[in-house]
């Protein structure tokens, strides 16, 4: 609408006034409010994922196996799996504004809980509760940013929310790692709670407040025939197919990642002083494949896809034959950082590009009940593995799992192009 408005600025004699009421009814971007949102994100992801980095000081002071640390991360997703949509149903009548608020200091007593914990049933507990205000959260930051901002800047906006979970992986877990090494596990954890409180005032006095979900025009004025609708979508095999592709990545991802500590530390015989620069490395790498997404890729999921799964089964494979030769390892290490980078954003931008309007909202949820569920059955997957047949095993099985993920790629891919033919 800009565009054509102003191709008859130069004309003189038609008013100009209808253009310069549309630019003044449009409200400014909503950067402040975003950056609070993502800084949201960025607290989150890192609460999610901070037990990778301290592995070996957890496992020690509540006298459990490594592999049974590494559990956490998996009692975290499933829970985020279970209760994320009947928690959802139950709060949809809640301002959204205060939702968040609430999880943040759902948050922050969670990881003042796992800081104190005396046993390693206590920290469980605490990580179920932290998965229950996980799973909340993402309802509502899914939908969140779209509600700021006009229908032609989601994209943009959604973009800003999602960085703070890249962060996290290149500061957040990398910076926690680094501060539990020098002062404590437990000390990490309730700097974070801390933080989860400044966070919970920010969003209080910068987020904008926004209404509550809606369902939709045509959901609204007939669920029947929407439900109907979406049942018959001729796009939801493909979504289905997508989201089945995502889990299974997820899962051989995170059978690998949630043990990468021991792995550097025991496998490649890294000093434990390294190891957050490592981590963070990896995560500035993944960052590199985020900015790729969106400079080379964004418009080609379906090569990015299969390039970004083919560079990460042969980054692994690197990893775990070099693990002899350092340098070798730790280069294979932050490209399989920068390719696995690619694969979040890419998932996700194919299974929009395949789902109709109609069942988009729904896609994206399954899509994040897939990524969840990805999550939690690779740490289980790995810690089945560790305590059976060795950690130097796990990047092997996670190279089958790439390959079956890019194998199900190309068959999808050749599916979609047949139908359009």
């Amino acid at each position: 609408m800009t565009n054509t408005a102003n191709i008859f600025l130069p004309t003189g004699s038609i008013p100009v006034v209808p253009p310069a009421r549309t630019h003044a009814s449009e409200p400014p971007f909503p950067w402040v409010g975003l950056i609070t949102l993502s800084a949201a994100v960025f607290l989150s992801v890192t609460s999610e994922m901070l037990p990778t980095g301290l592995l070996p000081e957890m496992s020690g002071s509540l006298g459990v196996a490594q592999s049974q640390i590494g559990l956490l991360v998996s009692w975290f997703a499933f829970t985020v799996v279970l209760t994320s949509a009947p928690v959802a149903i139950w709060t949809r009548r809640f301002p959204r504004h205060g939702l968040i608020i609430v999880v943040l200091i759902i948050f922050a007593v969670s990881n003042i809980l796992t800081a104190i914990a005396p046993t390693y049933e206590f920290v469980v507990a605490a990580r179920v509760l932290g998965g229950v205000a996980h799973g909340l959260f993402w309802s509502v930051v899914g939908a969140y940013a779209a509600h700021l901002v006009p229908k032609a800047q989601i994209g943009r906006a959604v973009s800003i929310t999602v960085a703070g979970g890249t962060l996290a992986f290149v500061f957040g877990v990398p910076v926690g790692t680094a501060g539990g090494h020098l002062l404590g596990w437990r000390l990490s954890f309730v700097v974070l709670a801390a933080l989860m409180l400044v966070g919970a005032v920010l969003v209080w006095k910068f987020l904008p407040p926004v209404a509550r979900h809606s369902t939709g025009a045509s959901a609204s004025a007939d669920p029947t025939k929407s439900a109907t609708k979406n049942r018959r979508d001729a796009t939801v095999p493909a979504v289905v197919l997508i989201c089945s592709i995502t889990g299974i990545t997820m899962i051989g991802h995170y059978s690998f990642y949630t043990y990468i500590t021991p792995f550097l530390l025991d496998g490649l015989g890294v000093d434990p002083v390294l190891l957050a620069p490592l981590l963070f490395a990896y995560g500035v790498a993944g960052a590199v494949g985020l900015l790729l997404v969106g400079t080379v890729f964004g418009s080609r999921p379906s090569l990015g896809l299969v390039l970004g799964l083919a560079a990460s089964a042969v980054s692994v494979s690197l990893l775990a034959l070099f693990t002899a030769t350092l340098p070798v390892a730790i280069a294979a290490f932050v490209l399989w950082g920068m390719v696995f980078g690619m694969l979040p954003p890419l998932m996700q931008t194919r299974m929009l590009h395949a789902a109709s309007p109609h069942i988009r909202d729904t896609a994206s949820a399954f899509y994040t009940t897939a990524f969840n569920a990805g999550i939690g059955g690779g740490a289980l997957l790995g810690a089945v593995l560790i305590d059976s047949v060795g950690l130097e095993t796990v990047p092997i099985v996670y190279v089958g799992v790439l390959v079956v993920a890019l194998v199900l790629v190309i068959i999808t891919d050749r599916m979609a192009t047949r139908r359009s033919s």
